[in-house]
């Protein structure tokens, strides 16, 4: 994955009316930001993005996104197992997680990245269906809201998260792939939608169509990075920085100014994930 140098960095210019952007979704803890980390951060917090919500996939990198967000109060982390690796989830490591969250309550705003991939099956779907009810409990009672992850698991991920239902603390539909229909199901069970890099991409209509749709009350945005960079830098490594691409293209689908994309989005992430609270406590 080639580190885009910072001179060949095109980014939009943005009239953000002097409101500010939120990466709702970014693996910071990943080793392709370690030999430019601060650099990243730089370039992100100069855009300018106000927050940072680095995700954890499994115990190791939740302990490293909590690290970063203890670091910097313009990081905040969340914690969870990713479905791919479910398979040796146990009892024990549950009690590490849940002391992690206890320990470091102030630095964490949401239980994930959780939920169910049956693309890659990386552990059987059984197990990846048993964990994710059991991390949505678990959020629920430490009163988190859920980062969800969903690949070509429409059906049963729908299905158990109307079982949990209501959500009491929200959550997000990251990185969001899907059609209309299902953007709609997602909306009824009370979740926002995150809207990737992806929504550049010249074969991207179908996500375009929701982006068109889904009420600006409903939408957050992210980078995945290091992952799926947006146009003109599909390939290359996301960076927060790089989420001014994905704003300026949903100003444009839905024919408002980025600023009044900032401020409704920003808005949305907050009200989410409780910032002011978290630096309170």
């Amino acid at each position: 994955m080639k580190t885009i140098p910072s001179h060949l960095m095109q980014l939009p210019v943005l009239d953000l009316a002097g409101a500010t952007l939120i990466d709702t979704h970014c693996h910071l803890d990943m080793e392709a930001y370690d030999h430019d980390r601060s650099e990243v951060l730089k370039r992100a917090f100069a855009l300018p993005v106000s927050r940072i919500v680095t995700v954890g996939v499994d115990a190791a990198s939740s302990a490293r996104c909590v690290s970063l967000a203890r670091s910097d109060r313009r990081i905040a982390a969340t914690i969870g197992i990713h479905p791919h690796d479910v398979g040796d989830l146990n009892a024990t490591q549950y009690r590490q997680m849940e002391r992690l969250y206890r320990d470091n309550s102030q630095y964490i705003v949401a239980w994930g990245e959780i939920g169910l991939d049956y693309y890659r099956r990386r552990s059987p779907p059984e197990e990846q269906r048993s964990h994710f009810r059991r991390q949505l409990d678990l959020a629920d009672d430490l009163g988190l809201p859920v980062v969800i992850h969903n690949r070509d698991a429409d059906d049963d991920l729908l299905a158990i998260l109307r079982e949990a239902r209501p959500l009491r603390f929200g959550g997000i539909m990251h990185c969001f792939s899907g059609n209309w229909q299902l953007a709609e199901q997602v909306l009824d069970l009370g979740l926002l939608i995150s809207i990737p890099g992806v929504v550049t991409f010249k074969n991207s209509a179908i996500l375009q169509e929701v982006v068109q749709r889904v009420p600006l009350s409903s939408l957050v945005v992210e980078t995945d990075g290091p992952y799926l960079a947006p146009q003109p830098h599909r390939g290359a490594r996301n960076e927060p920085a790089l989420l001014a691409h994905t704003v300026a293209k949903i100003a444009e689908l839905r024919l408002i100014s980025p600023a009044e994309v900032a401020r409704q989005t920003t808005c949305n992430a907050d009200n989410l994930f409780h910032f002011d609270r978290n630096e309170q406590s």
